[in-house]
């Protein structure tokens, strides 16, 4: 007989450098006057008030004349690797502190990571096992550059662990620091996709006790030809992000197709979403498409306006209002990512 994998609990982080008002007013100095008001306009209309950075506050601003990001041209990706190096374990900890305030960790058997903001060698994985004293047996897994709906991937890895060993106890961590890749773009669409972008990590609690959510099925699909829609480009100064414009309006297509959406929903009745708050326009295309009502992504847009995306953890955030909220039956977490992809698992409240 099979188990039922369960999310416990899940912990979050954020830095405590807020450089959201300060990337609007660098990003609005870069372009054009007639293109500046239209980014004031838009940015105003993002749904995001706070943005995270692991950046320090004590040099200002990081696009500030003494931050980080002070000079042209800005540091190289191995300044960047430097700072993911020292600042990802950081938050990650910070994350698994709040978790363990809410549940025991001890036990520990399989360790699962998920980050797509940095590289370091030992990975963020074995940091971490060992600032936790874990022991050697620990299974670890890292999941690399699947971005925004990587947080699927590691909860469904915490399943398939669970299901087929039931006495597994697995600590799953997103970290995510993209406020380490800003570009110097002097055009719209790339300040655009910038703004959207901060940093943050939470940490998750996965076995089979019947505590938190039971995690049901989960569900993959790529969309055609939308490979280059979202993308990461590793150039020497740092990770270039490329969000374009279309990936709203394909995201809306794809979801008014009614086999998508079965497979999605499994068939039933849905009475709770937690979907990526991957940014506002996203948001209202997941909503228009499904014919949500009104207040069906709350949670969503709490956590992008209180964090903005933060990729891989974003997810995690809201499923954390989620398990704060009242009893679900049959909830869908759905995330969309490089590909153009989306990845998803249903979730229902512990009985």
């Amino acid at each position: 007989m099979r188990v039922t994998p369960h999310i416990a609990a899940i912990g979050t982080a954020v830095p405590a450098h807020d450089i959201h008002v300060a990337f609007v007013d660098w990003a609005e100095r870069r372009l054009p006057e007639r293109e500046a008001r239209l980014f004031h306009r838009m940015a105003g209309r993002a749904g995001i008030t706070h943005r995270w950075s692991v950046l320090p506050a004590e040099h200002g601003s990081p696009v500030g004349a003494t931050g980080f990001y002070a000079a042209e041209p800005h540091p190289g990706t191995a300044a960047r690797m430097a700072l993911y190096a020292d600042a990802a374990p950081a938050l990650a900890l910070a994350a698994i502190a709040d978790l363990r305030a809410q549940v025991e960790l001890d036990g520990i058997t399989h360790l699962v990571v998920a980050s797509c903001t940095g590289f370091v060698a030992p990975g963020v994985d074995q940091i971490l096992a060992r600032v936790l004293d874990l022991p050697g047996s620990v299974e670890r897994t890292l999941i690399g550059f699947m971005g925004c709906y990587a947080a699927v991937a590691a909860l469904r890895t915490a399943r398939h662990i669970v299901r087929s060993e039931p006495a597994a106890r697995v600590l799953v961590v997103t970290v995510e620091l993209s406020t380490l890749h800003l570009q110097p773009a002097t055009s719209l669409e790339p300040l655009l996709a910038m703004l959207q972008f901060g940093d943050g990590a939470a940490a998750a609690l996965v076995t089979a006790a019947p505590q938190g959510l039971a995690i049901g099925q989960p569900f993959s699909a790529t969309l055609p030809e939308a490979a280059a829609l979202i993308r990461w480009d590793i150039t020497d100064y740092g990770f270039a992000m490329h969000l374009s414009g279309e990936v709203p309006g394909r995201i809306s297509a794809a979801l008014r197709d009614p086999a998508l959406v079965a497979t999605l929903t499994g068939g039933r009745a849905v009475d709770r979403w937690a979907v990526h708050a991957g940014g506002r326009s996203i948001l209202d295309a997941v909503e228009h498409a499904l014919a949500l009502p009104t207040d069906a992504l709350d949670d969503s847009r709490a956590v992008l306006a209180a964090n903005g995306n933060m990729s891989s953890a974003t997810l995690m955030f809201v499923l954390t209002r989620v398990l704060a909220g009242p009893p679900v039956e049959h909830g869908i977490a759905l995330a969309f990512g490089p590909g153009l992809a989306a990845e998803g698992l249903a979730f229902a409240s512990a009985t």
